[in-house]
């Protein structure tokens, strides 16, 4: 825990002690797109006591062991891409459709009563549509580059330049998906169970719920240990 204070970005927090991860997700603060800002800004922004909020991650980082979790900050880039795609990747191909159907279900038989499924059926489909654009670009495009350069003892040559153009696509991407994240949270009210809910409802809730923890897990492998990785890598290649 040494050198870990307020000042540390909320990102780096999660980089090097995945499992404070969970105290985040409870409390709202993006690790992941909005990890760049350190604990005590992304306190004071929600009104929360950064000394508590400290004291907490500092409590669960010391009764917790990482024995059993990834150093992604140490595997190589080839190994985190694999895992992105078999884990995070995967996950999202089994739940988009699984959503999708529930989403309809649910405003099919309730928005009559409640209009507002309608805009949430809305915006989960777009949402699915940029997901699944996004996840062919990385794994057609950028997650090979980044596995080449890792291979190469001297810098490839890329169509598209270097893999920091891809990266900023991305990047911004990721930014949208954050933002269609938190639409759908204010939709749900935060995923709230409503009295008259029926229990397809009630899945579809645990669905997005499930679905926003991954996607902050996903996201945040990317932005803050893949992407820079990948980038610092780049820029120690001699050209060819």
């Amino acid at each position: 825990m040494t050198g870990y204070s307020r000042s540390t970005s909320i990102g780096d927090w999660v980089v090097e002690h995945p499992q404070t991860a969970r105290v985040f997700e409870e409390l709202q603060l993006d690790y992941c797109c909005g990890g760049d800002i350190s604990l005590a800004q992304a306190c004071l922004k929600k009104g929360l006591d950064v000394d508590a909020i400290a004291s907490r991650l500092c409590d669960i980082i010391a009764h917790s062991s990482n024995d059993l979790q990834e150093n992604w900050n140490e595997s190589s880039l080839s190994k985190l891409c694999d895992h992105i795609e078999a884990t995070h990747h995967q996950f999202l191909r089994t739940e988009l459709p699984r959503i999708t159907q529930l989403t309809q279900r649910v405003a099919g038989a309730h928005s009559a009563n409640h209009p507002e499924l309608l805009t949430l059926q809305n915006q989960f489909d777009e949402l699915r549509a940029e997901l699944e654009t996004h996840m062919g670009k990385e794994e057609q495009i950028l997650f090979p580059a980044i596995r080449q350069l890792e291979e190469s003892a001297t810098q490839p040559q890329f169509p598209f330049g270097t893999v920091g153009n891809p990266i900023r696509m991305m990047e911004h991407e990721h930014e949208s998906v954050g933002d269609a994240l938190k639409r759908i949270r204010e939709l749900t009210s935060d995923f709230h169970v409503p009295d008259d809910a029926c229990n397809t409802w009630r899945v579809m809730l645990d669905a997005l719920r499930n679905l926003e923890a991954d996607l902050h897990q996903h996201i945040h492998k990317e932005n803050n240990i893949l992407f820079p990785r990948a980038q610092q890598l780049e820029s120690s290649r001699p050209n060819a």
